[in-house]
């Protein structure tokens, strides 16, 4: 799961969905034909404009990811020619790892047939959970037949790396409702899991339902509890938590998302994506009409940049790096008046540290955060 700094990833933000989730606060738009092609121009655009600055300086891609929104709103051959155009713009390694987002619904066999075949070979899939009665307060269409279908499909099409996301403490959802959810996901023999607490976002139709008294806010007890259990229960399974949030049979952590939290480069594409190359952190417009205008006009789209001093990369490697179960090297953490703090957390059970690395406790993964702006 070690990362050279030389390792470059591509992530593209397809923001599109059928409809928006409750709890969803991605910028996102409701899949419609006008819009996806006004979209597929302007993302080509943009490679375009990479293209000829040379942005990348000849470095190979490790890893190309297709997040959003629900990517397979796309037909798949409009998938595959944005691939095939990336890879004849990029040089990409030949072990790359390619995801696709997807919701189970989204899918047929014969999307992941051509998927397969055009180099797509990791799949992440929007379960949520595997009790229908769940997906009702949180507005995700679909049924739990669906998601083992989908896996079933995507297996035979020829994916063998496939991922799953989860949600905890859900309205309505106990306990044993969450043991369940696990217990099933077994059945499909997933390589990855993703567990998320379920957190509320302002603005979004779940905040709004909470505030009327329509749903139940989130037990942050309970999701804790959730949380403990889902650890041992995956361990159990053979799944090793490799970050706070993710779950991995051997040699299948999400390589794309290591970059993330190990200081890794990657560049993003289509409107609200986020980049960070170079020592610098950028992101696109949020709106897809601004997006498609700056790109007519050979602009990148970009809203705000900001060059990282050293002092903030190494906060950020502190910050991300944590996530990590294996934590950070102790010198991204050294200095003479952070030895204090570090003891301090220690006694309090939050941290776990010897001369060469720092890392949190279990209790200490539930307050990420806040060790983090302690430390730093």
């Amino acid at each position: 799961m070690s990362h050279s700094k030389a390792d470059l990833g591509l992530y593209i933000h397809i923001p599109f969905c059928r409809r928006r989730c409750h709890f969803c606060a991605f910028y996102l738009e409701i899949a419609r034909s006008d819009r996806m092609a006004l979209f597929r121009s302007a993302l080509a655009q943009e490679i375009a404009l990479y293209r000829r600055q040379e942005s990348l300086g000849g470095q190979a891609l490790q890893s190309i990811y297709f997040g959003g929104g629900t990517p397979t709103s796309l037909p798949a051959d409009q998938l595959v020619a944005l691939l095939t155009l990336i890879r004849a713009t990029w040089p990409t390694a030949g072990a790359a790892e390619i995801t696709v987002e997807a919701h189970p619904s989204s899918i047929t066999f014969e999307d992941l047939a051509i998927l397969a075949d055009a180099g797509f070979n990791r799949i992440s899939f929007g379960a949520e959970s595997m009790a229908d009665k769940d997906f009702a307060s949180i507005g995700r269409f679909g049924q739990v037949e669906d998601t083992a279908a989908a896996v079933q499909v995507a297996r035979r099409a020829g994916f063998k790396n496939i991922n799953l996301d989860l949600m905890y403490g859900l309205p309505g959802q106990f306990l044993p409702d969450w043991i369940h959810t696990l217990e099933s996901l077994m059945t499909l023999a997933p390589s990855h899991i993703s567990c998320y607490a379920l957190t509320i976002e302002e603005g979004t139709r779940l905040a709004q339902d909470i505030a009327r008294n329509l749903v139940p806010p989130p037990d942050e007890i309970l999701q804790i509890d959730m949380e403990s259990a889902a650890e041992r229960f995956l361990a159990e399974e053979g799944f090793s938590r490799y970050e706070i949030s993710n779950y991995a049979k051997p040699d299948h952590a999400c390589r794309h998302n290591l970059l993330y939290w190990t200081g890794g480069e990657y560049l993003g594409l289509g409107p609200s994506a986020q980049s960070y190359f170079h020592g610098v952190r950028f992101g696109n417009i949020a709106d897809l009409e601004a997006y498609a205008a700056c790109l007519h006009d050979n602009r990148l789209p970009v809203t705000d940049r900001t060059i990282l001093s050293a002092s903030e990369r190494q906060r950020d490697a502190l910050v991300f790096g944590l996530r990590l179960l294996h934590g950070v090297p102790r010198s991204v953490v050294t200095a003479a008046e952070r030895d204090r703090q570090i003891d301090e957390l220690v006694s309090k059970g939050l941290l776990d540290a010897d001369h060469d690395r720092v890392r949190l406790t279990s209790l200490g993964r539930r307050y990420a955060d806040t060790v983090a702006e302690q430390l730093f």
